[in-house]
């Protein structure tokens, strides 16, 4: 699977206790963190989340006078394998698309982890990855 996501990206103060409240005003509406990573930038974090219910996230969120911004990234499912990511970068390298973040997981007893990818161009990151 590879298809375009909406990231939502989070401003947060850095402190015990403040993800929590967000994760838990998500998880009060039942929705999903399909992926998420946090950056540590000295008294605030920035968090940025894929969701199952984004249209929603945000208006949860905003009630919770959040700052949000919303931006495309390209989600994908990737092999959990040596050199998986060496493949993707090369590729997306040799057609000129830039790499501007990512980030990815997998646990060590799947065959498969998910990447997510913020590019210069993510229409051509897909045709390049496909």
């Amino acid at each position: 699977m590879i298809k375009i996501e909406t990231q939502l990206t989070l401003f947060l103060d850095n402190r015990p206790g403040v993800l929590a409240r967000i994760c838990q005003a998500l998880a009060n509406v039942k929705i999903n963190l399909f992926a998420l990573s946090i950056l540590d930038a000295m008294d605030h974090a920035i968090v940025r989340i894929i969701v199952d219910k984004t249209k929603e996230a945000e208006r949860v969120l905003s009630d919770l006078h959040q700052p949000i911004q919303a931006r495309e990234v390209v989600f994908m499912d990737v092999s959990n394998q040596v050199g998986a990511l060496v493949r993707v970068a090369e590729k997306l390298a040799s057609v000129g698309i830039n790499i501007e973040y990512a980030y990815c997981t997998a646990s060590p007893n799947h065959s498969e982890g998910a990447l997510v990818l913020r590019t210069n161009d993510l229409e051509a990151t897909i045709n390049a990855l496909s």
